[in-house]
Parts: C-alpha cells; sequence; structure tokens
C-alpha cells in the first residue's frame, strides 16, 4: 500500500481511546515520524479494506498441495507468468470434488483475500475449486478462437507473403531441441547458403509466452531476417497451450516479418497456427516450405535453358527460312537484272524519242525548204531574176502608173543586180 494511500479514520470494530482519536493522523498520509500510526491500527485498517474486496475467480496451476486435518494448502501459479498465491482450502470445499487435485493440475478457483490481524499474514480462503478439463481448455480455445477471427487476425488478407529465397531466417525454437535441428537439417540440406538467427526458448511451462514474444520481438526488428519460423515437435494440449495465447497470437499478427507455425501437432491445432502466415504441419515441413530444393532448382534451370535453347534455335530457323525465302525473290536473287531492264527499257524510249525528234526535224526542215522556195518563188528579185525592173519615182514609190511619171521626172529602175536612172521624155 502506498504511503499516500487514504485510510478511514476508523475501522470496524476499533476501539480507540479517546487520546488517540484526538491526536492520530486521520488518515496514513498524514503520518510522520513524530506522530505515527499504531501497528495495530494499520493492521485493523487493512483488514478492513481487504474484507470489501469481492471474491475473484481465478485460474491458475496448482504447483505444491499439503493437506492438514480438514484444512489444504495449495500453492496456485499464473499459467503464462511467474506469479503465484498461497490459497487454503477447507474440508467442505475439496470434498466437493469428484476427483482429487494432484500437482501439476489446472483449476479455477473462487478466492476471497483475509488478513489475520495478530500477525499481518494475508491468506486466500478458496470458496470454490474446480479442475479444468480436456473439454473445458477446448472450449476456451474456441472461443477465443471466434473472437479473435471476428476481429480478422486469421483474414487471409492480411498473411504476409514468405520470400521466394530466404537468406537468413530467424528461428524460435526450444533448447536443443530436435524441433531446432530438423529444421536446420533440412533447410540446409536443400539449400545450403541459408543462415539462421536462432533464439533457444521455452516452449512450455509460464515462461514460455514472454520469452517466445520476446525472441520474436528481437527477430522482428533485425532488417536482415527474411522470415520467422517459431518450432516445437508436438506435445499434449496442455503443453500447447502457450501457443494459443492471446498475447502472443497478437504479437505475430503485428510481426511484420512473415511467420511460420511449425507446431508439430495435428490433433489440436494452437491458434498461433491460425495467425501465422503459412503453418507447417512439423518443423521438418517447415524446412521444406520456406526454402527450395537447390537440386530441384538446378534441375527446373536446366529444363528452362533447354526450353530457350529450343526456342531461339527455332526462331532462328523460322528467321533463317524467312530470309532464304526473301532473298530467292528476283529482285534480291538477280538485283543487276531489275536495273539492266530498266536500263535498256531506257533505251529504247530515248531512242524513240531520238528518232520521233528527229523525223519531227525532218518533216518541218523540208516544210522549210518548201515554204521557202514558195517566198523565192513569189519574191521581187525572182520576178526581177527573170528580167524585170521596178521603177520608182523620186521618193520611193513604185511607179504603177504611167501618168504618174511626167516628162521630165527623175526615175529609178531597179534591175535584177544593180539600178539605174533614168529620165521621162516626151
Amino acid at each position: 500500500m502506498s504511503q499516500d494511500q487514504s485510510w478511514p479514520a476508523s475501522g470496524a470494530g476499533i476501539a480507540e481511546a479517546p487520546a488517540q482519536r484526538t491526536t492520530l493522523p486521520p488518515t496514513a498520509s498524514q503520518t510522520s515520524p513524530e506522530n505515527p500510526w499504531p501497528l495495530r491500527l494499520l493492521s485493523e485498517k487493512l483488514k478492513a479494506h481487504i474484507d470489501r474486496v469481492p471474491p475473484t475467480w481465478v485460474e491458475g496451476q496448482v504447483i505444491e498441495l499439503n493437506r492438514r486435518n480438514s484444512v489444504t494448502y495449495l500453492t496456485l501459479r499464473d499459467t503464462d507468468a511467474e506469479a503465484s498465491f498461497s490459497l487454503v482450502a477447507w474440508g467442505n470445499v475439496m470434498s466437493r470434488l469428484e476427483v482429487p487435485l494432484q500437482p501439476g493440475s489446472r483449476v479455477v478457483a473462487q478466492i476471497k483475500p483475509d488478513l489475520y490481524v495478530k500477525t499481518g499474514r494475508l491468506s486466500m480462503q478458496t470458496r470454490d475449486i474446480r479442475p479444468v478439463g480436456l473439454g473445458d481448455l477446448l472450449a476456451r480455445l474456441e472461443r477465443l478462437r471466434q473472437a479473435l477471427a471476428a476481429e480478422g487476425l486469421f483474414a487471409d488478407a492480411r498473411k504476409k507473403r514468405l520470400p521466394m529465397l530466404p537468406h537468413r531466417i530467424g528461428l524460435i525454437t526450444g533448447r536443443d531441441s530436435d524441433a531446432m535441428k530438423d529444421v536446420i537439417r533440412n533447410a540446409s540440406l536443400r539449400w545450403p547458403a541459408v543462415a539462421f538467427e536462432v533464439r533457444e526458448v521455452a516452449v512450455q511451462g509460464v515462461t514460455a509466452v514472454t520469452q517466445v514474444m520476446q525472441a520474436l520481438a528481437e527477430l522482428d526488428a533485425m532488417a536482415e531476417v527474411d522470415v520467422i519460423v517459431i518450432a516445437r515437435g508436438g506435445g499434449s494440449l496442455e503443453d500447447l497451450l502457450p501457443f494459443s495465447s492471446e498475447e502472443l497470437v497478437r504479437a505475430v499478427a503485428a510481426a511484420r516479418t512473415p511467420v511460420v507455425s511449425a507446431i508439430g501437432h495435428e490433433a489440436d491445432r494452437p491458434l498461433l497456427d491460425d495467425v501465422a502466415d503459412l503453418r507447417a504441419s512439423t518443423p521438418t515441413d517447415a524446412a521444406k516450405r520456406i526454402v527450395p530444393d537447390v537440386g530441384e532448382e538446378l534441375e527446373r534451370i536446366a529444363r528452362a535453358r533447354a526450353m530457350l535453347s529450343r526456342s531461339v534455335e527455332t526462331m532462328i530457323r523460322h528467321e533463317s527460312e524467312r530470309l532464304a525465302a526473301v532473298r530467292s525473290r528476283p529482285v534480291l536473287a538477280n538485283p543487276h537484272g531489275m536495273i539492266q531492264a530498266r536500263a535498256e527499257e531506257l533505251q529504247r524510249l530515248s531512242a524513240r524519242a531520238y528518232n520521233c525528234i528527229s523525223a519531227a526535224v525532218d518533216r518541218d526542215r523540208d516544210r522549210i525548204v518548201h515554204l521557202r522556195a514558195q517566198v523565192r518563188a513569189l519574191s521581187p528579185q525572182n520576178t526581177l531574176d527573170r528580167g524585170y525592173a521596178v521603177v520608182q519615182l523620186p521618193d520611193g514609190a513604185v511607179l504603177r502608173d504611167a501618168q504618174d511619171a511626167p516628162p521630165g521626172t527623175r526615175l529609178r529602175v531597179r534591175v535584177a543586180v544593180g539600178e539605174l536612172a533614168a529620165d521621162v521624155v516626151p
């Protein structure tokens, strides 16, 4: 009880002298070295406070049991932690049990704390005690399973995919256990390069949950750990109860690293199997499922290489055939032939054009000759050549009428070659 806890000024059945009622501090926080409480007053106040605590049902495991006449003294320990209480059960309580209790029995008990004022000894008076049978445990686990499933902790959508080839595996298992040896041996045989980060913990008993959770937290914080395996080589339902702890289940659900459950127990699956990202039936099965087999992978690589080689060869053959077909075309088989044909055609066209032009030139030349002959035949010079002359007046006009040239007119007479002057006489 803390020092600042306030206590009532007086407890039930406490008889105080008038001087004490006026001089003693009314509460524990007001006591001092100069004004302390009598020890009996503290004991009586504690007694009054504890008497107000209602009866409580608790669960635990019987680790000690001692019968003395009609009284049985028991030590009850928590199933998941290092916490225990001494219980006192009277004969009428123990007589209601159909099967006598034994050390190791899992029970639920209704207890009421009681303080013996004279000695200050606290005891737990047992009003009822009942053994927890296998059916009760299974029913309780099933209720917890349904509650956690309703929260979505077991949903496939939240499960993480395991890495194809983990380089370092975190292994949580019992100390020097066969499960640890099986996982390491089988995984190393399948993939010799794999490495392990091992945490040896208690896998049953009151410290199992705490140690497994601590190891899980350590491995989950290591960036080089690719997957975590929690392994145990089977056991009874009671031995496997730590792997159905709600605290452990929630810790696995919150882990960032994929977690594999490898609890070798097929009959009654712990809740760890439901929340884990992968459930393996045994530690050996876990080793086979988290790392590939190097022989199988080499065989797959060989098959893939052979398939790739066949595909490349087939593609090359098809392309070679296509290339041969293209090369066999006339345009590629004799590329000069096409050029030669076009050259010959060009020559023919050029010769035809030349011939056409030459014929046109000849025709036009003949026309020119003919026209020149016509022009020359009709020209004045040709007339002069035949002996005719052209008589022109002084102004150069051609004399056409004799009356236009009266006597005395000076005329120019042009003949075929040259000209001469003449005068008109009466």
